[in-house]
């Protein structure tokens, strides 16, 4: 049992969650099925993210059924204790340790799922379950609902409606509680300690993979279960490809390595990227597109309150970089006609936020009403302008070539405006400079 698992909290989510939805409505939702690495190996286990959410319940092959009506509002079903089995696999809670820990008015071995499920969907009027995510999963439900909606037809009852239940879940995750927040300054907290670790292992010699080696035992050795994304580190022009993750080249004197990397606590994500000297400082040309990455965050930060939409974030960030761009002799054009033309793209061609929580690129709508969302007190969203100079850039650009700068911290929007949950890691050029300066 994870230590921090609080019943009080998950019965909670629960209750809210059936409010939001019609009375008569049942909602079903799955486990994370195992993944297989290769041959008989799998990956390490993660739970589902919406089905964690709702029952911390941390096995594979679980099924959570809610009922909006009725005393067993909640029913869990779950894999049998196996002595056998879990000398090989490690223990099961069963049916017993599903009512007892995790508070379930009612749980059943898996195997009787289906036979429970369609007594259940008799008298409801709409059943909540994502398609698409199990095919043998999916067989099984809409085996019953077939067979449901055949009873109701011969009897004249209301056919059974299949709803998403992705819509009401994922708005409530999108504001983050308490105990959310406190995860997530601690999956924070984790990464500040890895990235300074990083800044000192990245010195000229040392290959990509050792400095990730060097975020990864930070992470574990802290708390984390390990990174929450597959860590960045691009070194060189390595840093203009976005999502680099083959992290083998050596670092060479003069470079700038770019560092994405997050850690996870407790089903909770940080994501944070630094720029970062090999040498003991920036050259000329690093600096100047540092400085202009770095005010374009710095604005953007600024621009995250409640009420602001989420566009303005983006909007904010933007204009500085097309100015500084305009500054360091790369575009010509006027602000206005640069951006509205979209002169910047080959430097910037990303959004500049994402939601953050239970994923790295967390649920939410960005839009409501076709209309740039407004963000609220307990959204957390990123912040990650940069700038990026592929090797193939020519013109104005060329003396900028092979350089990628990112800066990204997460945002909490608070009732006053802001916390800055990842404030603790350094990013301005003479820190990192000084810290540099302290390698060995």
């Amino acid at each position: 049992m994870n230590e921090r698992f609080d019943a009080a909290v998950f019965a909670a989510r629960r209750q809210r969650f059936l409010a939001a939805l019609p009375a008569g409505s049942l909602a079903l939702l799955a486990a994370a099925p195992v993944a297989m690495r290769s041959n008989d190996v799998e990956y390490r286990y993660r739970q589902d993210n919406d089905f964690h959410y709702l029952t911390g319940f941390p096995e594979p092959e679980a099924l959570c059924l809610l009922d909006t009506a009725g005393a067993e509002r909640f029913t869990l079903f779950v894999l049998p204790r196996d002595p056998e089995r879990e000398t090989w696999t490690g223990r099961r809670y069963g049916a017993e340790g599903a009512r007892e820990r995790f508070a379930a008015d009612t749980a059943h071995t898996v195997d009787r799922f289906e036979e429970v499920f369609a007594k259940l969907l008799d008298g409801r009027e709409r059943l909540y379950f994502t398609l698409g995510r199990d095919d043998r999963l999916n067989q099984r439900v809409l085996e019953q609902v077939r067979r449901s909606q055949a009873t109701r037809a011969r009897s004249g009852a209301p056919a059974l409606a299949l709803l998403s239940p992705v819509d009401v879940l994922h708005e409530m995750r999108l504001r983050k509680a308490p105990e959310e927040i406190d995860r997530m300054r601690r999956a924070a907290a984790i990464s500040a300690v890895a990235h300074r670790e990083a800044l000192l292992a990245a010195r000229p010699g040392a290959a990509e993979h050792e400095v990730e080696a060097a975020i990864d035992f930070a992470f574990r050795r802290l708390g984390g279960s390990g990174p929450a994304y597959p860590s960045i580190v691009a070194s060189g022009a390595n840093a203009t490809i976005l999502h680099y993750t083959e992290n083998s080249r050596r670092m060479c004197d003069g470079d700038l390595v770019l560092i994405d990397a997050g850690a996870e606590y407790d089903h909770y994500c940080a994501d944070v990227t630094r720029t970062y000297p090999v040498g003991a400082k920036f050259g000329a040309e690093q600096r100047g597109v540092y400085d202009v990455v770095l005010e374009a965050q710095k604005h953007a930060i600024e621009a995250v309150a409640p009420g602001a939409s989420f566009d303005d974030v983006h909007d904010a960030a933007l204009r500085v970089l097309v100015e500084g761009l305009r500054s360091l002799g790369v575009l010509a054009a006027s602000l206005d006609e640069a951006i509205e033309k979209g002169a910047y793209r080959p430097y910037y061609m990303h959004r500049t936020s994402h939601w953050l929580g239970m994923d790295v690129h967390d649920v939410g709508k960005y839009r409501l009403e076709d209309k740039p969302r407004r963000l609220e007190p307990g959204m957390v969203l990123t912040v990650e302008p940069g700038l990026y100079f592929a090797e193939s850039v020519d013109g104005a650009a060329a003396r900028f070539r092979g350089t990628g700068v990112r800066i990204e911290d997460d945002v909490l929007v608070t009732a006053e405006g802001r916390e800055v949950l990842t404030a603790e890691i350094a990013k301005e050029a003479d820190l990192l400079e000084r810290i540099a300066a302290e390698r060995r």
